[in-house]
């Protein structure tokens, strides 16, 4: 069968017999006549031939020839192939008396004798006597030279067995070799025994184990006398092995060859088992074992070994040596043996050849290392494109390469695939930060818009301040290349009112910088601002309606006697022009009303007027008829969050929206009590979308907000819900204490009793 060279040849060997011409060389001839055809570590063919081969021209056992053919074509058919003639001459003029070669594929035995032969073997079934011709039907080559004869048998044939030796496993054949004449019987044993194992390993050695003595192959073991004992690798002898690492012993049952694993004069090979990356190491051996014993008769014994250790798993490594300030990746991934080629990577998800590596301005480059091994290196820029990018922490970003290798590995070229993920964290973000200014009537918030949107954004309480937000609250918003501009009117919706008095307030505006993916407040923003204001309405969403009126009359009018619906109610602060109230929407003769989806509460403040006796009826008064009408719009739908510990309701946001006119006249409101069909419901956020069962137990901290929604169910148009009482506690019953109070008298409370 034609061999493929990893050249991407193909050749055959032909033996040239001077006699017969050029003969094909198979398995079955080699182990016949002593031929091994096999590769040296490195891949190259090897041709080993016994100098008594069947085809080799001998000379007074003294000087050999042999002539072979080597046919090279470029098709496995062997067409058009070209031979070369490659003679191969050896010399040989010292022999043992009895020479036994262990070969790969065959054993052999030669000994001094000559003429005509018969063979007798002696097996596990017993004796067999067979002629020459017969013993060459069988496998086996007996021939003999001037001075010698030699038998040549394979391994494992019919007429063998297999013993123990020493723990070592040896294939043996007991045979004799008969010259007879009428007047002359002539034996000479040709027994042979070669070892079939004794190879062993472990992680970092193998080791070769041979008997030191073989009965079979010595006469009487009490006249034994080793000699010499030598070792060879590539048919060299090792003068002194442990130069080489290589450890040679012998006691008085074994001799042990030991050898590191990759050991120079070995090879080592990649290789692929299972998708899993790995090493074999091979290495060609030889024993010679020269010993004499009874009669001083001397054996030289040689036995080759070509060993392959088994399959050794290697799990490249990836080492990142990434130095953030280049920021550029720089991974190191090996090792590997030089049969090992980088062919292509993906990068994230983009597969690139390597051509294509180094056009995008990847690099990537090897680097062999003393030990003979070599490593591929891959530089990536943190800001290409195919580099995953995620912000983290506060000022952070993570920056990930995900490449995935493509190697070609041994002399197969099988592919191996290997993915690595690296990972940097550098601080590369700047936070933010705002700057805040005033004018008489509006509060501005500058800050950069470098990352908004990408890395973060601005909330406004719970709520996303989007563009519809702020146009809704009455923001304006402005933006150039560099920087948001917020301009917040003074009762624009979002304010926060820290002092409220007839003439100043006191506003802040507070707008939260919280990552985009995970809503982490990482800034807080905030400008406070005093003002100066004649006339303002501002509705909390508490209740807590504030009002600071201006009343122009002709006459003035005492602002201290200005009041509410309820004349209990007067003014906080006042002076000649201005008049302070303060009120809840449940008191001073609140009335309330639903317009589409807003509710509306509705005072109004008045005028006492004073009156003077006259000298007759009518009673005659110098004081205006002054009437300014209140209102404070909400959103029906709207959701309201309390804080727990939150007394003051001037620190709240404003939550509705006020109007104030004059009028002369009030339409007045009656509250009816009648039984109501009320429900209520805890949610679990403020969607008040799920809501908790009515027998589940609710677990809050105590700065947690509670969400309730309370629920009319009369569809009657003529009633509407006011919340006065709420309270929560441990047990349905009415009177259960302890409770905690929500609501009391509609003002929003939270205290235990």
């Amino acid at each position: 069968m034609p061999v493929n060279h990893s050249k991407g040849k193909f050749f055959q060997l032909e033996i040239y017999d001077p006699y017969s011409g050029p003969v094909l060389l198979d398995e079955k001839l080699a182990s016949r006549c002593g031929y091994v055809l096999s590769e040296d570590v490195w891949g190259n063919p090897v041709l080993r031939a016994s100098v008594l081969g069947c085809h080799v021209a001998n000379e007074a056992d003294e000087l050999f020839s042999l002539t072979v053919n080597i046919k090279v074509s470029s098709f496995s058919s062997m067409r058009a192939a070209v031979t070369y003639a490659y003679p191969m001459y050896c010399s040989h003029a010292s022999w043992a008396s009895r020479e036994i070669v262990c070969e790969e594929n065959y054993m052999e035995t030669q000994n001094v004798a000559y003429q005509q032969w018969q063979l007798m073997f002696v097996s596990p079934s017993g004796r067999k006597r067979i002629t020459v011709s017969d013993a060459v039907k069988l496998g086996y080559s007996f021939n003999n030279t001037l001075s010698r004869v030699y038998l040549r048998a394979p391994y494992h044939s019919n007429e063998s067995d297999v013993s123990l030796v020493s723990g070592v496993n040896m294939n043996m054949i007991t045979s004799t070799s008969m010259y007879r004449q009428r007047w002359l019987l002539l034996l000479i044993d040709t027994t042979v025994s070669c070892p079939v194992d004794g190879i062993s390993f472990t992680d970092t050695t193998l080791t070769w184990t041979v008997p030191r003595v073989i009965p079979t192959l010595v006469v009487q073991e009490s006249t034994f006398l080793s000699k010499s004992i030598v070792m060879g690798v590539d048919d060299q002898i090792i003068v002194n092995p442990e130069e080489m690492n290589y450890l040679l012993e012998h006691n008085e049952t074994h001799i042990r060859i030991t050898i590191p694993i990759g050991a120079e004069g070995g090879k080592l090979e990649s290789s692929i088992s299972g998708g899993v990356y790995g090493v074999i190491y091979c290495i060609d051996l030889f024993l010679e074992h020269t010993w004499t014993d009874a009669g001083g008769q001397t054996t030289k014994y040689t036995v080759i070994k070509s060993i392959t250790t088994p399959f050794m798993p290697q799990i490249p490594t990836v080492i990142n040596n990434t130095v953030p300030e280049e920021r550029l990746f720089n991974v190191v991934f090996g090792h590997f043996l030089p049969d090992v080629s980088l062919v292509a990577i993906t990068v994230g998800n983009m597969p690139f050849s390597l051509r294509e590596a180094q056009h995008h301005s990847f690099k990537i480059y090897e680097t062999p290392f003393s030990n003979g091994t070599k490593a591929f290196f891959l530089e990536v820029s943190f800001d290409d494109p195919y580099v995953l990018k995620e912000y983290v922490n506060r000022n952070e970003t993570k920056y990930t390469l995900l490449v995935n290798y493509t190697l070609s590995v041994g002399l197969e070229m099988t592919l191996y695939y290997h993915s690595a993920e690296v990972e940097c964290v550098i601080a590369d973000i700047e936070v933010p930060e705002a700057v805040g200014s005033c004018d008489e009537e509006n509060l501005y918030l500058t800050l950069p818009t470098f990352g908004l949107h990408q890395y973060w954004d601005l909330y406004l309480g719970n709520k996303l301040l989007t563009r519809h937000i702020a146009l809704t609250n009455g923001y304006l918003a402005a933006t150039n290349s560099t920087h948001l501009i917020l301009q917040i009117p003074l009762f624009a919706g979002g304010l926060i009112y820290e002092e409220v008095s007839f003439q100043k307030i006191k506003a802040r505006f507070d707008v939260a910088l919280r990552k985009v993916r995970t809503m982490e407040t990482l800034q807080m923003f905030s400008i406070s601002c005093r003002f100066n204001s004649s006339a303002f309405i501002i509705c909390h969403p508490d209740g807590t309606i504030m009002v600071s009126a201006q009343m122009k009359t002709v006459p003035a009018i005492d602002m201290s006697k200005t009041k509410l619906r309820h004349s209990s109610c007067k003014p906080r602060e006042y002076n000649e022009a201005h008049a302070f109230f303060k009120f809840h929407v449940t008191t001073c003769g609140t009335s309330v009303r639903f317009e589409g989806d807003h509710i509306i509460y509705e005072n109004e403040i008045s005028y006492e007027k004073e009156t003077l006796p006259g000298q007759s009826t009518p009673i005659i008064t110098r004081d205006p008829d002054y009437r300014l009408t209140v209102l404070c719009y909400y959103q029906a739908k709207e959701t309201l969050v309390l804080g727990a510990f939150s007394s003051d309701p001037a620190t709240s946001p404003a939550f509705g929206s006020g109007t104030m006119f004059p009028r002369s006249n009030t339409a007045a409101y009656r509250r009816v009590r009648q039984a109501l069909n009320v429900v209520s419901r805890v949610s679990k956020d403020e969607s008040f979308t799920e809501f908790y069962g009515s027998s589940m137990t609710i677990l809050k901290q105590p700065t947690e907000p509670v969400f309730l929604e309370v629920e009319l169910k009369d569809e009657s148009p003529n009633i509407e819900l006011h919340l006065e009482n709420c309270w929560v506690a441990r047990s349905p019953e009415f009177n259960n204490t302890p409770r905690w109070n929500i609501t009391v008298d509609g003002q929003v409370v939270l205290n235990v009793q």
